[in-house]
């Protein structure tokens, strides 16, 4: 049987190292001792409130079609929600509901990419950046985010990226694996570039609730910016709600339209019931959501802190997320091998820098999903492995 040239596509490149996570989910089923620290799910519960307004809903009946773009008085709400954090002026018109950020991701790139297009990504990227340009016939170009920079980008290497096939910049911020977070000069830049090359500019700021050392700063601050922006978000990291699959996209409003019809193509609107439950979230102050950003910070600093006080291996701290970067370069092991060798001798899953690009070949990723004691154990094996190196 034939299939069509999109699956190959689909394929990201990265996907090979995320064998350690299912290597460790797999002996963890088998009653093995393993910290898994690989995947960004929260541990914490989705807040009560949030639940029972669900439950609630379920229960009068809330249960059948939506509009494609959402409910308006949730459109409303982000609007809202959107517009106090960005500054700028945000109606219901401008928003689409989707089935989270990932899936807001996917039709901002399929609203505005093609075959022939150049997108920009800053790389270490996220896995599964690739795969969704790659859907769309689009080339992505690949800008370097390096450690002596801070893993920021440099504005001429950007401008040296740029051809007259480039349609687009996506950049993620607080960034996915590295915590970096986007940077006057950088907004600026991105403000120049894009304009004068005429480029959209695709932001993922699903992380934007944990923020550690400075202000969000989104293309949405800028004016000229945001008439050319598709701003990304969602509740699954700040509400911990990743399951609900509830997020959304913030564009211009003809953009929003044609965004509109392509989710009517694919899912023809998110559940009620969610959509009540998320309308709860945006509309009330929970102290659980506030607890898990607290909570972030001061796992953040344990591992820093029991990390960068070893001579084998380091960290890189984080600006904001909820991920810290193992610095294992002093051990002579590319990531991958580190990863595989650590879980067998030490039981501790960490996701190889490999599953982000070339960058991060001596670094892994360490999520932040568990509690302080589980972090501090799973800081105390890596240091003994890494000693165990040295030796």
């Amino acid at each position: 049987m034939r299939y069509s040239n999109i699956v190959h596509r689909l394929d990201g490149s990265g996907y090979h190292a995320w064998d350690v996570h299912g290597k460790g989910k797999a002996m963890l089923a088998q009653g093995a001792d393993v910290i898994l620290l690989t995947i960004g799910d929260p541990d914490f519960a989705t807040p009560q409130p949030i639940v029972e307004t669900a439950v609630a809903s379920l229960r009068q009946g809330r249960t059948h079609y939506t509009p494609s773009l959402g409910e308006m008085p949730l459109r409303t709400a982000i609007a809202a929600h959107h517009q106090q954090i960005s500054g700028q002026a945000t109606a219901k018109e401008n928003v689409a509901v989707v089935a989270g950020a990932q899936c807001g991701l996917y039709v901002a790139a399929m609203a505005v990419l093609q075959a022939g297009d150049e997108v920009i990504l800053p790389e270490p990227v996220y896995s599964t950046y690739e795969p969704v340009v790659g859907a769309t016939g689009a080339t992505p170009v690949y800008v370097k985010l390096r450690p002596e920079l801070g893993f920021h980008f440099d504005p001429a290497e950007m401008a040296a990226a740029i051809t007259p096939r480039t349609r687009a910049i996506l950049i993620n911020t607080p960034h996915n694996p590295t915590g970096a977070m986007l940077h006057p000069e950088e907004l600026e830049a991105l403000a120049d570039l894009s304009t004068r090359h005429d480029l959209w500019v695709i932001s993922d700021e699903v992380y934007s609730n944990f923020i550690y050392t400075r202000p969000h700063l989104s293309p949405a601050n800028i004016p000229a910016l945001a008439e050319r922006s598709i701003v990304i978000s969602s509740l699954s990291k700040s509400h911990a709600m990743t399951g609900w699959r509830l997020g959304w996209t913030i564009a211009p409003a003809e953009l929003t339209e044609h965004i509109g019809n392509l989710l009517a193509a694919m899912l023809f609107g998110q559940p009620p019931f969610i959509q009540d439950a998320a309308l709860h979230a945006l509309t009330h102050e929970l102290d659980e959501a506030k607890a898990m950003g607290d909570a972030y910070r001061a796992r953040r600093d344990l591992v820093c802190a029991a990390l960068n006080a070893a001579g084998d291996v380091g960290c890189y701290e984080p600006e904001g997320g909820m991920y810290v970067l193992v610095d294992v370069r002093k051990t002579g092991m590319s990531s991958y091998d580190f990863g595989h060798a650590l879980l067998e001798a030490e039981q501790v899953a960490l996701l190889p820098g490999e599953a982000f690009g070339t960058t991060l070949a001596g670094y892994l990723r360490l999520s932040l999903t568990v509690p302080e004691a589980t972090l501090a154990e799973a800081c105390q094996r890596i240091q003994r492995f890494a000693a165990s190196l040295a030796r």
